[in-house]
This record gives structure tokens, sequence and C-alpha cells, in this order.
């Protein structure tokens, strides 16, 4: 009776250390990745991605220290907030419920891909 009770507890215990045992005896071939990368000097470009917002600009740092831009992309971005009434008589100070807040300035998100 003890021995039935086990059966499925034998079994499972089975099936797990064959599946790990075929996992570990794959050989996977190893690269030599020290000629890989002297037969191509690319491979050592490093790539960024850098974003600049209602008119900060701090990409000529970057263009000083040796970074080129692949890419330049720009979007309306919305820079700063204003809380308004929603109606004439609402107290903004008194009744929260009756405040809006919409965009107040809106500016331009720069977007560059820089490669070194």
């Amino acid at each position: 009776m003890k021995v039935l009770k086990q059966f499925p507890l034998i079994i499972l215990i089975a099936i797990f250390s064959i599946s790990c045992r075929t996992s570990t005896n794959k050989e996977y071939p190893i690269n030599n990745s020290e000629k890989d990368i002297d037969q191509n000097p690319n491979s050592k470009k490093k790539r960024m991605e850098i974003k600049f917002s209602c008119g900060n600009d701090g990409i000529s740092e970057y263009l000083d220290d040796g970074w080129k831009i692949l890419k330049e992309d720009s979007q309306e971005k919305i820079c700063t907030w204003k809380s308004v009434p929603a109606t004439k008589d609402c107290n903004m100070e008194k009744d929260k419920g009756c405040k809006i807040t919409k965009p107040d300035k809106i500016g331009e998100e720069k977007i560059y891909l820089l490669e070194k």
C-alpha cells in the first residue's frame, strides 16, 4: 500500500532527473570571441539615446567627447502646466474640485541616437 502511494512521487523524480541529465549532457561549441573582435573592428562602437526637452540642449558636450549623431528626431512636449478655475465663480483655494490643469508652455523634445 505504501508503494502504491509513493509511485507518483517516484515517477515525478525520475522524469526530473532524466530531463536534467539530458540538458547538461549537450555540448555547445565554444566560440573564440577574441578572433571575432579582431576581425570586426566595428564591434567596439557604443550607441546611446539621449533626450533634451523644453529648450535644454546639451548635445555639444557629447559631440565634443567624440560622439556622432546617427539619427535626430523631435516631437512636441508640454513643458509646464497651470491650474485654472473651471467656472467664473470657482474659488480654487477653498474648492479643489473646480480646479482644472491645462498645459502652460509647449516646447520641443529632441531625441538623438549617438554612436562612438
